[in-house]
């Protein structure tokens, strides 16, 4: 296995930097995802790590050693592609022992490793089978089979799931996750879904306009997110941002929105001046009914089996509330809520950034 450093990484294609200044460390056996939507550079990220593509400037470390004039091959990576690139003329099994075969491994040795892998991976029923005869799960079961029989010291995955259905991402990303655990091989995972990036990810690198806008465990860039663009990107539905001020006396700071005051932290008070413009953000399981706080009408509610989001719609604008089960209430409907004060978010309004109110 391997550790992989990205030091000060650009990648220019003609006169675009789809990469800038990237520094990225992954620990030996780490699970890491690089996240973001289409264009942000997760996949030339990717790309530059196992050697398909050259970066402009900057380094690339694999234990140690820089490894930006090596090969894929030499680099000693596994990618796992997103068209699963299966070849359509060659049975299950070869598939997954093709690359032991150039390798020039004996036959009984390939043959072994390949029905250990199809075991693991519940292939061993469609050995036999051409690609054409899988079903979309079974043909990524393969790739990814392929990818692991090299026992490289990386595996590279870029977007495998996102031609699959939902149920059957779901499931590829338990199967993927319990595999890492039982192999603990550096990973690096591409997505633009992050539910998937949440679920199987030791961290998370939430990547915009080719750099990497935050790293960090699942609960640290839902919880604790850097900037708005990091609190959006991350849940679902997105987080709610209310536009207001700040009016601080002595000791004591609140948060007004409209008619809506919400109290800060003692420490707000010493740090923000009255009319500070700020955007708080509430996140929907933050937002509580109740019979009392403030009036909103509901606007929207969508069930979604174990709960259901309710839209409010008040003086200060709207909010998401998720409510347990399937909620009896109507479009139309007067209700109130609460907010609870521990969760709030607190961002700059002019730059995005977070402010830490403690």
């Amino acid at each position: 296995m391997a550790d992989v450093e990205l030091k000060e990484v650009t990648k220019r294609f003609g006169t675009v930097e789809v990469c800038r200044g990237i520094n990225l460390s992954i620990s030996d056996g780490e699970f890491v995802t690089l996240l973001g939507p289409s264009g942000c550079g997760k996949t030339t990220t990717l790309h530059l790590v196992a050697g398909l593509e050259d970066p402009t400037s900057g380094e690339i470390h694999m234990s140690g050693r820089l490894v930006n004039a090596l090969t894929p091959f030499e680099r000693d990576v596994a990618m796992v592609f997103q068209n699963y690139a299966l070849y359509p003329h060659m049975k299950v099994a070869e598939n997954i022992g093709f690359t032991l075969k150039l390798r020039g491994v004996a036959a009984g040795e390939i043959r072994r490793r390949v029905a250990a892998i199809a075991e693991m991976l519940e292939l061993t029923a469609v050995l036999d089978r051409l690609p054409a005869q899988l079903s979309g799960g079974q043909q990524q079961r393969v790739a990814i089979g392929r990818a692991m029989i090299r026992q490289p010291k990386v595996y590279l995955f870029d977007e495998p799931f996102s031609n699959l259905d939902a149920a059957l991402r779901v499931k590829m990303r338990s199967e993927i996750k319990l595999l890492h655990l039982q192999l603990r091989v550096t990973s690096v995972f591409v997505t633009h879904d992050q539910e998937e990036a949440l679920s199987i990810s030791d961290r998370i690198a939430v990547m915009r306009e080719g750099r990497i806008e935050q790293i960090g465990t699942p609960e640290e860039v839902y919880v604790r997110p850097l900037t708005q663009y990091v609190a959006r990107f991350i849940g679902t539905p997105q987080i709610d941002f209310l536009a207001g001020d700040v009016v601080a006396t002595g000791d004591q700071a609140i948060f007004r929105i409209g008619e809506a005051d919400f109290s800060l932290a003692p420490a707000a008070a010493r740090r923000l001046a009255t009319g500070t413009l700020l955007e708080m953000g509430v996140r929907p399981e933050h937002v509580l009914l109740s019979d009392r706080g403030i009036s909103a009408a509901i606007e929207i509610v969508q069930p979604v089996g174990p709960s259901t989001f309710v839209t409010l719609v008040w003086k200060g604008g709207r909010l998401t509330a998720r409510v347990p089960g399937m909620a009896g209430h109507r479009p139309g409907d007067k209700v109130r809520f609460t907010v609870e004060p521990r969760h709030l978010m607190f961002f700059d309004r002019a730059s995005g950034w977070r402010i830490d109110m403690a």
